[in-house]
């Protein structure tokens, strides 16, 4: 079996508001070998908008302190499903499920916490893990009370083709909408996500609103997160503890990846396999962080997942003026670039930036055929708006450009595969 090409495309050039990436995996009609340059596509004559006017969901007039909210869902593991939800007041964590509407023939029963921030406390937030579940199979079902209302969600297919869907730097305003809206109807498998979900910066009730805001794409679709500097939310000596909000709001599956952080973690959907990783968190090569990272990445199978994705929120690479030299970008790159060169990564995703870029392969600042695309796909519609202004003068490396249009075809001798 041979993979197909590989299709990336911003959203269509006559949008004018957002920017997010949508991509299919699988194998093309001529049996073709893959080719990361077939298929991309960016908006050349893409026009900035301004900044967008902030948005604040609420609920529905009939909400009752029962009734769940912000649901959304995520991958927890072979064939299971987490399905996390928030109500005013306690009711029992327990999911109801199956195969045909109003007919729930299993159910399972999680655990239910809260949180509280300087004066703020959270409801109760319910966390649910059900399974085992079929592939591409959709399911009808109910979150706590048999008086909520009937939900449903599509499970990924279990191998080629799947479409992922991959927006950074999300917030809530009006171009938050039109992004979520397009991605809604892209039909995607799986929503990949780098960091900066709510832009809360410490006022806890954004959380809340952000969280009904994307309920009707999450609730239907795994989203897939990682964190972003907008969910440190720290104060020094008033609130000590990092990413309160985001580690009780957002359990991704990093127990069932041996990780020891919510902060970091993988998982395996369809052929491949997806690495997140944290670049808030510490990542020296004596950190758990990087331990994990050198663990995880020898035990990928390429026959099983022949494709290798990894996810950060500050970019490694970045020619615009935005962001340079942070070390959460330069430092985390001279400390982990090496294990992801070495296991042939194929592409490696970020944020922070509030723009689009796509790198030729690149390895150690120099064109290299064995290294990762990176692409930075930042603005999925914050209140702070796109980043504009390039670094003066592009950044030349040895065989190419670190420039969104620089991406050189060929294939790396040390990673071809086997796919028969």
């Amino acid at each position: 079996m041979n993979l197909g090409n590989l299709i990336a495309m911003l959203n269509d050039p006559s949008c004018r508001d957002e920017f997010y990436v949508f991509f299919q995996l699988g194998e093309d009609q001529g049996g073709n070998e893959r080719n990361e340059d077939d298929g991309f596509v960016g908006a050349d004559d893409y026009v900035r908008p301004p900044a967008g006017r902030s948005l604040y969901a609420s609920l529905s007039d009939d909400h009752s302190s029962t009734s769940p909210q912000q649901v959304h869902i995520s991958l927890a593991g072979n064939g299971k499903m987490r399905v996390s939800w928030v109500t005013k007041e306690t009711t029992p964590s327990t999911v109801k499920y199956g195969k045909s509407q109003g007919k729930y023939d299993a159910s399972n029963t999680g655990t239910s916490s809260s949180y509280k921030y300087i004066v703020y406390k959270s409801g109760q937030i319910h966390d649910v893990v059900i399974g085992p579940l079929e592939p591409n199979t959709t399911y009808y079902y109910k979150c706590g009370l048999d008086s909520s209302p009937e939900l449903s969600f599509q499970t990924p297919p279990a191998q080629f083709p799947i479409d992922f869907a991959v927006s950074g730097d999300l917030g809530q305003t009006e171009w938050t909408k039109s992004t979520l809206e397009h991605i809604g109807k892209t039909g995607y498998d799986v929503l990949l996500l780098p960091g900066d979900l709510a832009y809360a910066d410490f006022y806890q009730p954004s959380w809340d609103t952000f969280g009904r805001l994307v309920e009707p794409l999450a609730s239907q679709r795994p989203w897939m997160v990682t964190q972003g500097n907008h969910e440190v939310e720290r104060i020094p000596f008033i609130h000590k503890e990092r990413f309160t909000a985001y580690n009780a709001r957002w359990h991704m599956p990093f127990e069932e990846s041996g990780s020891s952080s919510n902060l970091f973690y993988s998982f395996d959907v369809a052929g491949v396999h997806v690495i997140m990783l944290g670049s808030y968190t510490d990542f020296e090569p004596d950190s758990n962080q990087y331990k994990w990272l050198e663990c995880d990445l020898k035990k990928v199978d390429r026959k099983q997942t022949p494709w290798l994705f990894a996810l950060v929120h500050a970019p490694w690479y970045n020619s615009n003026s935005a962001h340079q030299g942070e070390k959460e970008s330069t430092r985390m790159r001279d400390s982990m670039e090496a294990l992801l060169y070495n296991a042939r990564v194929d592409i490696v995703f970020a944020g922070h930036v509030h723009a689009y870029e796509r790198f030729t392969r690149v390895y150690k600042e120099e064109a290299d055929k064995c290294g990762p695309v990176h692409i930075t796909i930042g603005d999925g519609g914050n209140r702070e708006g796109l980043a504009t202004k390039p670094t003066t003068g592009f950044i030349s490396i040895q065989g190419g450009e670190l420039w969104a249009r620089a991406a050189e075809g060929g294939e790396c001798e040390p990673c071809t595969m086997d796919m028969a």
